[in-house]
């Protein structure tokens, strides 16, 4: 069998071409704009993303099917029967919603967390599909009409590719409007949020078939960070997998039942055809890549390379301390309005120190991901990890020291596409060799980890001085 795995991001398109016997490569790649109309807004053109995709179908040549993976909670609007949006794609990273979710009264918070598994926050589909209701007549008209389709970026590629109006299980899980127990709509979440039912698509397990493009079946649709773990090899409840991309996403496998945790959200892994649904955990750092392009435009460092070694002691052993949260804070705080700080900048302090604060921030809270995972259920080995900063030996060996467990890094690291491929029927072992191998040790003690807790105090505390 021959794959193409197309891995819609955050910041661009890839697709790579995975072949039964271990033989891969990358057929094509393509970067989309970022559009920021206001302050905390995110856009992307959803005309661009789907160029994107044609093009690189294109180009993968003869293959025998086509996975998809997509960016979760980045959600639409568009018309059933012209296929003509009616927003852009509003992305997970946009927080236009958070004043009007925070004024929400603590019973809307409650009787939300207890249905979907997730708390009233902007990263997710729902509130932003509301406000898309709200402020869009067009919108609104074309609801009226019966003509109106919502839903996640994968539900509007499939119609507009494939004829094919659906969802899987766990982007479904990802919008805030999924029943998380019964795996259907809630009427109750959709009147609290302002969506009409009847506009969102049906759920579909993720390799039930999609539909065609140009003839070439997609065989699977799912979430980037649900493709990953199953990428991973993680396939029993204490497996887990942290994705080191535009954020920083933790998935922790539990098993046929949801497992609640104070600070984790439960999600749906994956829903397989004729087999029950899969549940995991999951915790995110809003700012990961995103923080290191924020660097790299600042001028701190130059090249990837200069990420992978440094002299002496780390920065925060230093007393320099970097917050992360350039898009606030996600689990375990979800507070959108905390700000990120520097700490303990001196006279002598220079670019090389300040990005070394900047991998260990971001460290440092991936670290306390880690924790509430090993708290919330025992993990069965090693933390596996893949994206761009998983490449930085640096990094990894100090999140090691920092959450005190063993990190993996694969020697491949496209672990979204080996996912794709393998929800596909593709055979993966070969590829998923192993790579890096990371043990902790005593150089991130309690009395820094108490430090990076203090600064984060201080970059919550930040917006109302």
């Amino acid at each position: 069998m021959r794959v193409a795995a197309i891995d819609q991001g955050t910041t661009s398109t890839r697709c790579l071409i995975i072949e039964t016997g271990g033989r891969w490569h990358l057929s094509g790649a393509r970067t989309h704009t970022q559009h920021h109309r206001q302050p905390g807004w995110v856009e992307h053109d959803p005309e661009e993303l789907l160029a994107n995709i044609r093009a690189l179908v294109r180009a993968a040549g003869p293959v025998d099917a086509i996975g998809i993976a997509n960016q979760g909670e980045s959600c639409l609007a568009w018309d059933a029967l012209s296929g003509a949006t009616f927003s852009p794609v509003i992305v997970w990273q946009d927080a236009r919603t958070g004043a009007a979710l925070q004024a929400m009264d603590a019973a809307a918070h409650a009787r939300a967390k207890e249905i979907s598994g997730l708390p009233l926050d902007a990263y997710f589909s729902a509130s932003k599909l509301g406000w898309i209701l709200r402020h869009s007549e067009a919108a609104r008209a074309a609801h009226a009409a019966g003509r109106l389709r919502l839903g996640t970026t994968d539900t509007f590629f499939l119609d507009r590719l494939c004829g094919v109006f659906a969802t899987d299980a766990a982007t479904a899980s990802r919008t805030g409007l999924l029943d998380l127990h019964r795996g259907v709509w809630s009427d109750e979440l959709c009147a609290l949020h302002g969506v009409p039912v009847s506009a969102l698509p049906p759920i579909r397990p993720v390799d039930h078939g999609f539909g065609a493009i140009e003839g070439v079946p997609v065989k699977v649709s799912i979430v980037d960070q649900q493709a990953a773990l199953y990428g991973h090899g993680c396939r029993e409840p204490g497996d887990i997998k942290i994705t080191f991309g535009t954020g920083a996403f933790l998935l922790l496998v539990c098993g046929p039942a949801p497992v609640r945790s104070p600070a984790l959200l439960p999600t749906i892994a994956w829903r397989r055809g004729g087999q029950p649904n899969v549940y995991a955990l999951e915790g995110g750092v809003y700012d990961a890549g995103a923080a290191l392009e924020w660097a790299h435009r600042l001028g701190l460092y130059a090249d990837v390379a200069e990420l992978g070694t440094f002299e002496g002691p780390s920065a925060i052993s230093r007393g320099l301390v970097f917050v992360p949260a350039l898009s606030g804070l996600a689990a375990p705080y979800w507070d959108r309005e905390a700000a990120p700080l520097f700490i303990g900048m001196r006279h002598e302090t220079g670019r090389r120190d300040m990005i070394r604060a900047v991998l260990e921030g971001i460290a440092l809270l991936t670290a306390e991901l880690i924790g509430e995972a090993a708290a919330a259920m025992p993990l069965t080995r090693g933390i596996s990890i893949d994206g761009g900063l998983s490449q930085s030996a640096y990094f990894a060996q100090f999140l090691a020291s920092a959450a005190g467990v063993e990190i993996r890094v694969p020697a491949m690291h496209e672990l979204t596409a080996i996912g794709l491929a393998e929800l596909c029927g593709v055979d993966c072992g070969q590829i998923r060799a192993a790579g890096a191998v990371f043990q902790p040790d005593a150089s991130v003690p309690e009395t820094l980890r108490a430090r990076f807790t203090a600064a984060i105090t201080r970059a919550r505390a930040w917006h109302g001085v």
